[in-house]
């Protein structure tokens, strides 16, 4: 089986079986219906995924690669926070009546910061790094702006991303506050897997480990009998990642550059329902 399905079912049933619920709080998320979107969550849960020995998507149910990667280029690469330049509705909620998130995600990340070297964007100024300044323990983005929080549509779940190389190998921590472990969770998995991909890729390094750290990981009430069904089903193995090995240049890289092969997966026969 993949290890990204242990990992993923070890998250969900400690939740499930030892988690705090929420359900007698007055909580910000609602359902559609507008009715309170309580959870059951853990504090602190850490993952790790070697990267070099198996790509961490899971099989108990699919991860849309080419939608999770659109957005995450929509981030990295476009550094934009209009939805109209994200190639899927994910975002539609939380945008404003100018189409945007407002000063969220991307549009921190394509802020430009004087440096002694001269002035970068996050995203530039990591690329400089790992290849001119890899022994550095200083290569890392940061979102949660609290200067512009009053002005994005949702404060940033994902919100930090910290790169180390160790000799030749690169390695990263992505930190995250708050994560939906239904929808989300290997979403983001698998994104921020690629990114490091990517990062190796154009710095000359090989891929590492990624860790993940979540603060608060939960499952939203009627999304638990969903988990349920999914933690009955016998995961298959870990398909092949494949990614376009010629790209030298991280803004050179397309949906297209990236793909699975062999991928099986269990298919949810549900509509999950979503909290906003």
């Amino acid at each position: 089986m993949s290890y990204a399905d242990i990992v993923f079912k070890k998250n969900c049933e400690e939740i499930l079986n030892h988690g705090y619920s929420d359900e007698k709080l007055d909580v910000r998320p609602v359902w559609e219906d507008g009715a309170k979107a309580h959870t059951v969550k853990k504090f602190c849960i850490v993952n790790r995924y070697d990267l070099q020995k198996e790509f961490p998507v899971i099989t108990l149910r699919k991860t849309n690669l080419s939608a999770a990667v659109d957005e995450l280029l929509w981030i990295w690469q476009k550094k934009s926070n209009n939805i109209a330049d994200l190639n899927s509705h994910i975002w539609d909620s939380w945008a404003d009546e100018n189409g945007t998130i407002g000063k969220a995600y991307g549009y921190q990340l394509g802020v430009k910061h004087q440096y002694k070297e001269g002035e970068f964007d996050q995203v530039d100024r990591v690329l400089f790094d790992l290849k001119n300044n890899p022994q550095s323990r200083r290569i890392m983005t940061n979102i949660y702006n609290h200067q512009d929080l009053s002005e994005m549509g949702l404060y940033p779940c994902a919100y930090s991303m910290t790169f180390n190389v160790s000799g030749d190998t690169l390695n990263a921590i992505l930190n995250q506050r708050s994560q939906d472990m239904l929808t989300a969770n290997n979403w983001n998995v698998c994104q921020y897997a690629v990114l490091v991909h990517m990062m190796a890729q154009v710095s000359g390094l090989k891929v590492g480990e990624l860790v993940h750290v979540i603060a608060d990981a939960h499952i939203y009430d009627r999304h638990i009998p969903l988990v349920e069904e999914i933690l009955s089903k016998t995961p298959y193995d870990a398909p092949e990642f494949v990614m376009d090995k010629s790209i030298d240049d991280f803004y050179k890289f397309t949906v297209d550059s990236f793909r699975f092969e062999n991928y099986q997966f269990h298919t949810l026969g549900k509509k999950i329902p979503v909290a906003i």
